[in-house]
């Protein structure tokens, strides 16, 4: 992995060059592990004139949560607590001789932005932008491979809990034996705070689990990932508690699976954003539901589990092949319930197949 991590870096370093840009300091986490494999509390990475260091508040700890860093990489551990590790880079840039150094401004806070200005007043400090976001974008084999494996793990989780005895249990004690078996199945950890949501709270985009206890006839709602080596997915699906669903239930069920499927069916190269998020909103719409997908249809994940491209009405990218994006139509009823139904997928050409389905979890309506 090292010769991938040192390609990135390549790349990155050949747009900034062109860019009159000597040196780069990147300092938002996922990028940091975009670059070096691993991201230690506190680290930037500082691509410099001679060198590539990564300095980090204090030595790694060696948790599998950091990744673990490219092995040509020069690490540099601050001595002593307080040590801001993007004031030494900008410092250690300036004794290299570099003229520019290129920062992260969307994610220094201005206090920080100052610092490096301070340290290294001879530096000119220019914007590099959302570059690294954008060269995430597209993943390589080995990041899909991670995807995918991250999908296996929540499929594995979510069906485990299924053969349990649901009924009087709490959304709360649900959320968390999910977590401990994505863990158990081998994931580094959620890749977001689970979310179990019952009765009326089914459906309920980013619900946070309640004390409230599972009962007969209620719909459940289940969004839950694992973060396998730092990658993210998302699976989300509802089931029916009881013998058989009422017939509301099953009526609106269809009404957001089909939605989902439509913007399942939307995710080819070439399509604009929007249009995925039209094509499941439409659905909801013309039912009378448009109101109840809230934002967005769906949204990039990979080193975090919400990153670009933002499948919204107002987004105006194109999407790529090789892209993994989620699909997450919802409608939800107050005082009723609701249905949230939720893929990870990567997009592929038609002549590949068309999109790559990662979470493979049932979408049929079941009572459980």
């Amino acid at each position: 992995m090292a010769e991938v991590h040192a390609a990135r870096r390549s790349r990155l370093r050949d747009r900034c060059a062109a860019a009159g840009r000597a040196a780069v300091l990147v300092s938002r986490p996922a990028n940091v592990r975009y670059l070096a494999g691993g991201a230690p509390y506190g680290a930037v990475l500082l691509l410099g004139p001679a060198e590539d260091v990564l300095l980090s508040a204090g030595p790694p700890s060696g948790d599998p949560a950091e990744g673990r860093l490219a092995e040509d990489l020069r690490v540099l551990a601050l001595p002593g607590p307080g040590a801001d590790s993007a004031v030494a880079a900008a410092g250690l840039a300036a004794e290299a001789g570099a003229e520019t150094l290129a920062v992260e401004e969307h994610h220094l806070t201005v206090a920080r932005h100052r610092a490096l200005g301070a340290a290294a007043p001879q530096l000119r400090l220019a914007d590099l932008g959302c570059a690294v976001e954008q060269q995430r974008l597209i993943k390589d084999d080995e990041e899909i491979a991670c995807l995918r494996i991250a999908a296996e793990i929540s499929d594995q989780a979510l069906g485990e809990l299924l053969e349990s005895i649901l009924v009087g249990r709490t959304e709360r004690h649900l959320a968390l034996e999910l977590e401990r078996r994505l863990v158990d199945h081998g994931a580094d950890g959620p890749a977001f705070p689970t979310s179990v949501a019952t009765g009326p709270n089914a459906g309920a985009a980013g619900h946070l689990p309640t004390d409230r206890r599972v009962e007969e006839g209620d719909f459940l709602s289940v969004c839950l990932g694992a973060n396998y080596r730092g990658y993210r997915c998302e699976l989300g699906r509802t089931f029916v508690i009881g013998t058989s669903p009422a017939a509301w239930q099953i009526e609106l069920y269809d009404l957001v699976f089909a939605a989902q499927r439509a913007g399942r069916e939307a995710l080819v190269p070439g399509a604009v954003y929007c249009d995925v998020d039209r094509a499941a909103r439409q659905v909801l719409d013309a039912a009378g539901h448009g109101e109840g997908l809230e934002g967005a249809t769906g949204h990039g994940v990979g080193l975090e589990i919400d990153e670009e491209p933002q499948l919204s009405p107002t987004a105006m990218g194109k999407l790529d092949a090789c892209v993994p994006v989620t699909v997450e139509p919802g409608v939800h009823l107050p005082g009723r319930g609701g249905v949230r139904i939720n893929d990870t997928l990567v997009v592929r050409p038609e002549a590949d197949g068309g999109p790559e389905l990662l979470t493979i979890t049932t979408k049929e309506l079941l009572a459980l």
